[in-house]
């Protein structure tokens, strides 16, 4: 057992670190001619955040100035006042990290097990099963809004931070990610732990979920950014103020005939802050998870 768990550590910090590729790295990278194609268009992407982040910072006038100016004439944090003193921000803020944090960890935990049964267990019905999951990605989500609302009506889950939570328990492509990683593992060393007396929940815990960090990362941040984005459920499930998500409740800076955009970009400010602070934590699993095998069929 002991040479199997050792193994298991080996390839875990072989996988996190991209496999052999995080040898290379550790080398001197040279200049490629990749590099000029694809600095132009980080460019093309980073300039819409510069622009934001400029904006929240310009002078209200300005912003509604036609062309409005790239660089503000002067810098102010009116917006940031406002959105602060006038505006349940925080307590947004503090809902959305609970619904993100809640969906992550329960994808974490019901898509690795799901898409683990599905990878590894024989059982009757597994293909045409994993098959309908996988067909609950192609249903516009439209369509499912109505009946969706009934059913939470029902349940007692509207106006509350519930609403918000329960849809994100679990994902189809959350368990088709983790039954795509799992298929790329080899087998033996789960018949090697088998051999040294594990059964199917100690190899499941002690030996796969340690080579699948890079798999669940990228999990986590799929997930997190379709939680912490999620503005059409919650727009038509929640109506009371204090379980607002921020993407809500930035929703309702604009009104009909007036709008205050210092505070539509100061919010937005806030709001992708903590999504670029996450993914820059977690860009490295996130990328040895798509060149390892995550999503090889």
């Amino acid at each position: 057992m002991t040479n199997v768990l050792t193994a298991v550590v080996t390839s875990s910090e072989q996988v996190a670190a991209g496999t052999p590729g995080a040898q290379r790295q550790k080398k001197k990278r040279r200049l490629s001619g990749w590099h000029f194609v694809l600095f132009p268009i980080a460019v093309l992407f980073l300039l819409p955040f510069v622009q934001m982040v400029l904006a929240s910072f310009s002078p209200a006038k300005e912003l509604v100035a036609f062309p409005p100016p790239f660089i503000p004439s002067h810098l102010t944090v009116d917006g940031f006042t406002k959105l602060f003193s006038r505006t349940d921000i925080l307590v947004w803020l503090g809902n959305t990290v609970v619904v993100s944090l809640t969906a992550i960890v329960s994808n974490l935990v019901l898509c690795s097990l799901a898409g683990y049964g599905f990878a590894r267990l024989k059982f009757a019905g597994r293909n045409f099963g994993f098959l309908m999951i996988l067909a609950t990605i192609m249903i516009p989500t439209q369509l499912l809004m109505i009946p969706t609302y009934i059913l939470f009506a029902r349940l007692g889950l509207l106006n509350g931070l519930g609403a918000a939570i329960v849809p994100w328990l679990a994902t189809a492509f959350g368990i088709f990610l983790m039954r795509q990683f799992f298929l790329s593992l080899p087998a033996e060393l789960e018949e090697a732990g088998a051999i040294d007396g594990c059964n199917r929940w100690q190899i499941f815990f002690r030996i796969v979920l340690p080579l699948a960090r890079p798999a669940m990362a990228t999990l986590a941040i799929f997930t997190l950014l379709g939680a912490w984005n999620d503005l059409v459920w919650p727009l038509i499930a929640i109506n009371n103020q204090q379980a607002f998500t921020l993407q809500l409740g930035i929703a309702n800076f604009q009104g009909t005939h007036l709008t205050d955009w210092s505070l539509i970009m100061a919010g937005n400010v806030v709001a992708t802050l903590p999504l670029i602070v996450f993914f820059l934590f977690a860009q490295r699993h996130f990328i040895a998870t798509m060149t390892f095998s995550g999503l090889k069929g």
